[in-house]
């Protein structure tokens, strides 16, 4: 019946800041925008796709909200140094499973990101 998970939605207030958050903080790049501007998408190398909206009326951006996402890095080491040298809060220092290492981070927004390293 499901397919797979068309997409995650976070939604923001300040859209222009958390543009410049995910793109030039984390660098991902746009795949698309709406005609109003109110939503932006990201499709990521690997599959799937991360949007940021206003539309999301009475939806606040919130750390407690539930639902997160966790992107897959590279070197999570090199790039929560990274982030903490640039004033990014980290919410969680990375930490150990038996499978792989995690971190969480808030955005410019104060949602919750999940990064994910595989062992």
């Amino acid at each position: 019946m499901f397919k797979k998970v068309a997409f995650t939605m976070y939604p923001v207030e300040n859209l222009a800041r958390a543009r410049e958050f995910y793109e030039k903080t984390l660098g991902l790049k746009i795949s698309k925008t709406s005609v109003e501007g109110a939503w932006v998408e990201y499709d990521l190398p690997g599959g799937g796709c991360f949007a940021l909206t206003t539309l999301a009326e009475g939806v606040k951006p919130s750390a407690n909200a539930g639902g997160s996402i966790a992107f897959e890095v590279e070197d999570i080491d090199a790039l929560i140094t990274r982030l903490k040298n640039e004033g990014v809060e980290v919410k969680m220092d990375t930490f150990h499973s038996p499978v792989c290492r995690m971190a969480v981070i808030l955005d410019s927004e104060g949602n919750m990101l999940m990064l994910h390293q595989l062992k």
